[in-house]
């Protein structure tokens, strides 16, 4: 049997408040670098939750998407470095936008991330080399354009947060 190829699932908050985005400042292997306020879906999570938690857990900040921004689907390659193979990673992200919420202070920001900053659209063009990815500006782009879809685009069948048993078929 061989692998089968699979992409990262991740979700990415953009999050606007008075023409600013808030960003995230990292560490990568790369170095830090900037990126909007994202990670991997948990399993056992929606694509909202997940987007809610990672906002929460990269800012202090509660977060609440209310529209789907759109679907990316990019690829990485991470020369090999010390101990480490090269890699070559595609990442399937799900961009949302929304509802800024209460900063949360007595939270700590995750592991690996050093600051939030809000930056305007100069900035975070300027700033395009730093950039973890180049959706952090293709999204904050498509956000500017009026890009927005409705959650009702997604569907979370109820057997991935255990609420029903999962098809022993195969189907999906």
């Amino acid at each position: 049997m061989t692998n089968r190829w699979k992409p990262n699932a991740t979700v990415a908050a953009i999050i606007e408040r008075q023409g600013k985005f808030l960003l995230v400042e990292e560490h990568t292997p790369e170095g830090l670098r900037l990126n909007n306020p994202a990670g991997h879906l948990d399993e056992g999570e929606s694509l909202v939750d997940g987007c809610a938690r990672e906002a929460l857990e990269e800012t202090m900040y509660l977060f609440t998407p209310t529209h789907v921004l759109g679907v990316y689907l990019s690829r990485f390659h991470r020369a090999a470095r010390e101990q480490q193979a090269a890699e070559d990673i595609t990442y399937l992200r799900f961009a949302f936008c929304g509802n800024l919420g209460a900063l949360q202070a007595g939270r700590r920001l995750d592991t690996g991330i050093v600051r939030t900053l809000w930056l305007s659209p100069p900035e975070i063009r300027a700033s395009a080399p730093r950039h973890r990815s180049p959706l952090v500006l293709q999204c904050m782009e498509d956000y500017l354009r009026g890009q927005r879809y409705p959650l009702s685009l997604i569907h979370t069948d109820a057997n991935v947060i255990g609420l029903q048993s999962i098809a022993t078929d195969g189907r999906a």
